[in-house]
């Protein structure tokens, strides 16, 4: 039998959790159709897999690629990085449904909360939707590279129904608000949503300083949404949630009760703190009672500490306090401020200017140099942070941070340790049974960082290096498991009859490439990206579209709307 495409020699890890085996996968029409020996079986497209292991494609459940899809269908950087299915609309951040006068409004939130510029969004977008089925209608008119799920937003369907006080502290919709709130949320599942968003993490805030729409929701609201997923999703559709544990720690929890309880799947964003096990017992019987009697409650977590990148990109921490900083970083490109850091006196007082603003006393044990090589020093055995570094060279922290920076041209970056700095902590959480170590952040954050490289830094250095999975385990946890959450169909494992979304992966030399910072968003906007090695070929519905980091110009992706319930 001929067929269209035959991975031969590989080891299959089938993304169920089972030991690899040996085999050949034969390829027709998009779908797997044979696994095996397949002998003198021949096809039009035949890749060597020989030493190399065989994956099912990544699912991102976690990126907010809806504004950048409009110029990038290649969805850099998640697809040099194994993804084959991402989820956009996280966090209540979304473009549908909306009203024409309410689109720069959504903008403007994007940028606000997501680092992208409203204008690259408005000329980058053909908002030619106002509810959410015509919005997927628009993606897949796109041709995104890769598959794509879509989460209808909080923010968008609160301020619709509400308008601007739909973001004052303590707002809550009349009982005729509140019914236009979950019509728009029915509908939008009805329409294609895989479920529903929502941020009440308090940093999240729009141009004018407020929290977004949704932050200030009460029960009431939640719930009402809730009972509106399942009438429009059927059990099992998602609840998305990024939330304020800091300061409503027992509400956050009870509306999650509220969504097990109805029959949603609740997925939100965790991690750990630095006290004790930061956690990890709590949570721990909390999965377990919220995973018990058919209920569902997932989380996503990051895979290394995250925060910020510190270095000439567009972050200092410095600029605040001392305006030789402000100068230096509001030249035009990172080339012109490595120019200036190399004239002395310029370097001179910057040094005491950041010395005298102080912030390094707290920082310097956070920020982790990447430091110039092609693979960034992930420092996961904590020995070159900033203050290691300058008490090693009996200097001050300062002093190395600007000298870094100038020596390595600019290429230099300072990895801010905000969350999941406890690596104890962390990797004892994402052990939990109902936690997918996958949190990209995709199209978020651009210019300040960029974890888009997090199933690369799961695969080679918390698998391979520091043992934290089996190979198997962590495959499945952002595949198998990944799609089981969503209720993807016939995806997330390599099996006969199933979607052909594929990695030919070489393991051992598996690895995250050194972040770049480019100029290629509309206008003229930067961000940063990651590229990889050891993937040498990215599958999606039988289509290479990736091979060795290089995108092929194929585009196979689809819009997914219909979903395992029940």
């Amino acid at each position: 039998m001929e067929y269209d495409l035959i991975i031969r020699g590989g080891t299959v890890i089938d993304g169920s959790g089972s030991e690899p085996i040996k085999a050949d996968i034969a390829v027709n029409a998009g779908r797997i159709a044979r696994i095996g020996n397949l002998g003198d079986a021949s096809a039009s497209k035949t890749l060597d897999a020989t030493g190399k292991m065989v994956t099912p494609g990544f699912v991102d459940l976690h990126t907010h690629l809806d504004a950048q899809i409009g110029w990038d269908p290649m969805m850099s950087s998640s697809s040099y990085h194994g993804v084959t299915t991402a989820m956009i609309g996280n966090c209540g951040v979304t473009f549908a449904p909306c009203s024409p006068k309410n689109r720069r409004y959504l903008a403007e939130l994007m940028e606000s909360v997501e680092d992208i510029a409203a204008d690259a969004i408005m000329d980058g977008l053909p908002w030619d939707w106002t509810s959410y089925g015509e919005y997927l209608d628009s993606v897949q008119s796109l041709k995104p590279v890769l598959n794509v799920v879509g989460l209808a937003g909080h923010s968008a369907i609160r301020y619709e129904a509400m308008g601007d006080r739909s973001m004052d502290e303590g707002a809550q919709p009349d009982d005729k608000e509140l019914e236009h709130i979950s019509q728009m949320v029915k509908e939008s599942m009805e329409e294609g949503a895989v479920g529903f968003s929502t941020s009440r993490f308090l940093l999240h805030t729009v141009p004018d300083g407020r929290c977004t729409p949704g932050t200030w929701a009460d029960l009431r609201e939640t719930k009402a949404i809730q009972e509106a997923i399942i009438a429009g999703g059927g059990q099992g559709a998602l609840f998305q949630s990024a939330n304020d544990m800091q300061t409503r720690y027992e509400t956050e929890l009870q509306m999650f009760r509220d969504a097990t309880e109805l029959g949603c799947q609740v997925l939100f964003s965790g991690g750990t703190g630095p006290q004790g096990d930061g956690g990890v017992t709590r949570w721990s019987k909390f999965f377990e009672e919220q995973n018990s009697g058919g209920k569902r409650l997932a989380s996503i977590c990051h895979t290394r500490p995250s925060g910020a990148f510190f270095g000439l990109a567009q972050l200092s921490p410095f600029t605040k306090k001392s305006s030789a900083w402000r100068d230096l970083m509001a030249l035009p490109n990172i080339a012109s401020r490595v120019d200036a850091l190399k004239n002395p006196a310029t370097r001179a007082t910057l040094i005491s200017e950041g010395i005298a603003a102080g912030d390094m006393n707290h920082l310097a044990h956070m920020l982790h140099p990447f430091g110039v090589e092609e693979t960034p020093n992930l420092d996961f055995n904590r020995k070159a942070s900033l203050q290691q570094l300058a008490a090693e060279a009996g200097k001050d922290p300062v002093e190395v941070y600007v000298d870094r920076l100038a020596e390595s041209e600019g290429r230099e970056f300072f990895n801010y340790w905000m969350f999941g700095g406890n690596l104890e902590n962390q990797w004892k959480y994402m052990q939990l049974p109902h936690v997918v170590p996958m949190l990209g952040d995709a199209g978020a954050h651009v210019g300040f960082f960029t974890d888009t490289d997090s199933p690369t830094v799961l695969l080679s250095e918390l698998t391979r290096e520091q043992g934290v999975y089996s190979l198997p385990e962590a495959i499945h946890r952002i595949t198998g498991k990944s799609a089981e959450i969503i209720g993807l169909k016939e995806r997330g494992e390599l099996r006969e009859g199933w979607h052909a979304d594929i990695n030919i992966i070489d393991y051992e030399n598996l690895r995250t490439c050194h972040p770049e910072y480019v100029n290629d968003f509309p206008h003229g906007g930067g961000r940063f990206i990651v590229r990889s090695q050891g993937y040498d070929a990215t599958i999606v519905a039988g289509e290479v579209v990736v091979e060795n980091c290089q995108h092929t110009g194929q585009r196979p992706g689809k819009v997914i709307r219909e979903f395992v319930r029940g």
